[in-house]
């Protein structure tokens, strides 16, 4: 599995989040199904907006590349992305894009224009726009300022390697002279030195399909004459702020350090994965409040089961149970093997949740399903990561029970302004209670 990794010229915000989060728990889920997944990232560590970012900083390149790869990578780390088995660089691929390159121009793919550079010529690749469904004479090649030209024979070429014009630029030896790649070049040099010219799965934000993605699939499929260059295409939803893209261009992104200070990584997580990963996310303070209350149902959950003791039960309750744990697992696999279907998965997560709180209520659960239920919860977590156990093993003090029980007292007693007292104590040591018509619960002040 190849995903198309960031441009390194600042820090990474949480669109970028919803991206990377999203293939995580996938190629998670592929690995806990029994598939052998090697997860390839690039890291595009030269580009025009590192070049103008460097010059505003009055740095090197090369420096504020490497000083905001580590940045992204702490922030991955951070949110517990870490099924990647490969990261590669871009300028750590430079003999392999010249060797693509050159092959491009001598199948007639691509041409050479005198001072400028080796652009590719989308008229000769007859399958061009297979994958968005547009055509050559639709192309528009105002992506990035390395790819025009105004002596290009089309309109949508796009450029191999750009001819060095100015030598305080970054630039790289080559057959034709010195310069530097590309944007599209880099993921097809990359991907055929760990994959060959063919593999499972690509992915990437949604964005990217015209004209990267369009680009890679002409590179590629030139060069070795075999299609498809992937299996499945796995373009992933925009994270959006009141239905506007979030983006660095738009200058209303959130940095994912920023929301780190407010929310767990859990949180941020869970609000990602609750969603269709070929769905928009629309980030708003409700929306996490929404998660947050989520995650809280699910620890609290957790907690009870572990405070299960041994009971003895009939058999009608015992085949009662066994039905409704299978059937937790059955339907929530089911729903992740069908388009992996988050959303219908965790929904069914919840049903269950709903049920065995019934259950556990009337101490209709045993110890040893208890601990089946918690075996599958952890499971469900190498999958996801949205579950903070240190939280769900946390014991609340006999002091703060005590205090919760005595409010409790007080409330059933009307004696409201010494409930109210024993609250703001019980805050005031780090801890919430919350009352329900099935009476009241205790948990961690976030």
């Amino acid at each position: 599995m190849f995903v198309c990794g960031p441009t390194v010229y600042d820090y990474s915000h949480i669109g970028h989040a919803r991206n990377y989060v999203a293939f995580d728990a996938f190629a998670k889920y592929l690995k806990i199904s029994g598939y052998n997944v090697f997860y390839l990232q690039n890291i595009t560590d030269i580009d025009d907006k590192i070049i103008a970012r460097a010059r505003e900083r009055g740095v090197l390149p090369k420096d504020l590349a490497l000083a905001f790869e580590q940045e992204y990578l702490q922030t991955m780390k951070a949110l517990g992305v870490n099924s990647i088995t490969k990261y590669a660089r871009a300028t750590a691929h430079i003999k392999e894009i010249n060797s693509q390159t050159q092959r491009l121009l001598q199948k007639g793919f691509a041409y050479e224009l005198e001072g400028d550079g080796i652009y590719y010529d989308i008229s000769k690749f007859k399958n061009y726009g297979k994958l968005s469904g547009r055509t050559a004479l639709q192309a528009e090649d105002a992506v990035s300022r390395i790819d025009y030209s105004k002596d290009k024979r089309n309109r949508g070429d796009f450029c191999l390697w750009k001819f060095t014009q100015d030598s305080s630029e970054p630039n790289w030896p080559s057959p034709w002279g010195n310069g530097r790649p590309g944007w599209h070049i880099e993921d097809t040099a990359i991907t055929e030195k760990y994959f060959g010219p063919q593999y499972d799965i690509h992915g990437a934000a949604r964005d990217l399909i015209f004209p990267h993605h369009e680009a890679e699939i002409a590179q590629m499929e030139a060069l070795s004459g075999k299609k498809p260059l992937a299996k499945y295409w796995m373009h992933v939803g925009f994270l959006t702020v009141r239905q506007q893209k979030m983006s660095k261009s738009l200058e209303n992104f959130i940095t994912i350090r920023d929301i780190l200070s407010r929310i767990s990584p859990q949180c941020l997580r869970f609000l990602i994965l609750k969603n269709l990963w070929s769905s928009p996310v629309d980030y708003s303070d409700s929306a996490l409040m929404e998660t947050k209350s989520a995650l809280e149902k699910i620890e609290e959950f957790l907690r009870k089961i572990r405070a299960v003791k041994t009971t003895k039960l009939d058999n009608k309750q015992m085949s009662h149970n066994r039905r409704l744990i299978d059937k937790l697992k059955k339907d929530f696999y089911k729903e992740l093997d069908e388009d992996f279907n988050t959303p219908k998965a965790f929904a069914v997560v919840f049903e269950f949740i709903k049920q065995a709180n019934q259950l556990l209520d009337e101490s209709k659960i045993t110890k040893k399903e208890a601990e089946a239920v918690y075996k599958f919860f952890e499971g469900f977590d190498k999958v996801f990561g949205v579950i903070d156990f240190k939280r769900v093993k946390f014991v609340i003090p006999l002091q703060i029970r005590q205090l919760a029980k005595q409010r409790d007292e007080f409330r059933k007693n009307n004696e409201w302004e010494r409930a109210d007292q024993a609250r703001k104590e019980i805050e005031r040591e780090g801890y919430l209670v919350e009352d329900s018509k099935d009476g009241y619960s205790i948990k961690m002040a976030s």
